[in-house]
């Protein structure tokens, strides 16, 4: 069921990056309100000071107030966790996942490995996502150490409280999920992009997932092994897509999400591959 929450306050960007030792720790943003800002800068802060790999060194905090002419309003996609036995039988069915998706099965496989790897120069984690040409899988990023950094987006308060509910119910109520979802609600939102591969590179976080409009937002507990550092974004895009105007959209236009989609309980990940395909 679709759950509607109007917002009516004036809004503010609210972002944050962090680094340690010269590379990129953490990020992290929402859409608050003036009466939630001094709460969600300090949650920032904090967040960025207690990481598991260790506390930053530097934080850049930035606030913008939203031109509410620019705000568009959307609904999050419907959530699934998919169980599988192994981080093998996660990637495998990420693939599958994605080849489902419309992504060609040697891209799937490839941007993978980027991501194993570390998609950045020095076998890094990229700052943001990786753009892939889901035919070719050239990438298409300007910059392969930044990536694009999907920002200006949020969540309803008041829709935040009760999706926090309905999450609890599953065992999933954590920030990883929802500001996964809410970034992944926005990425796939975009008509250029047709599918989204996540890992988080957070050592001690080991699901991922794939998203696309087809499907929505599929959870996967085994995408890496515990204690990988490595992670990371891949979105992959139909060919001929106008890169400008996509990177343009997800860096700056805010969106505001403010209906929440199926969020359904975990199933065997390949009895829903073995639906896809039927």
């Amino acid at each position: 069921m679709l759950i509607f929450a109007p917002m009516t306050q004036p809004l503010y960007s609210l972002r944050m990056h962090s680094s340690l030792a010269g590379h990129h720790l953490s990020g992290a943003e929402s859409l608050v309100s003036s009466a939630e800002l001094d709460t969600a800068t300090n949650n920032l802060i904090q967040r960025a000071l207690q990481h598991p790999r260790g506390a930053a060194e530097q934080i850049h905090l930035t606030v913008e107030l939203v031109n509410p002419e620019t705000l568009e309003r959307g609904a999050l996609p419907a959530l699934r966790t998919l169980t599988v036995a192994s981080v093998a039988e996660g990637r495998s069915l990420a693939r599958q996942l994605l080849e489902q998706a419309g992504v060609a099965p040697q891209v799937a496989a490839g941007a993978m490995q980027e991501l194993i790897r570390g998609a950045a120069p020095g076998g890094q984690s990229m700052r943001g996502a990786m753009l892939v040409d889901r035919r070719t899988g050239e990438r298409l990023e300007a910059d392969c150490s930044r990536g694009v950094r999907v920002s200006h987006l949020g969540i309803d308060p008041e829709l935040e409280l009760q999706l926090g509910r309905q999450l609890e119910g599953l065992g999933l109520n954590n920030p990883h999920v929802r500001e996964a979802l809410v970034l992944a609600g926005k990425v796939t939102m975009h008509p250029a992009v047709l599918a989204e591969l996540c890992w988080s590179d957070d050592p001690d976080y080991t699901a991922g997932y794939v998203c696309s409009r087809a499907f929505g937002y599929l959870r996967i507990p085994l995408l890496k092994p515990a204690g990988e550092t490595r992670g990371g974004r891949a979105f992959f895009l139909k060919p001929g897509s106008d890169l400008a105007e996509l990177v343009s959209w997800l860096e700056t236009r805010p969106v505001l999400f403010e209906r929440i989609g199926e969020l359904h309980q975990a199933m065997n990940g390949r009895d829903y591959a073995a639906l896809l395909d039927a």
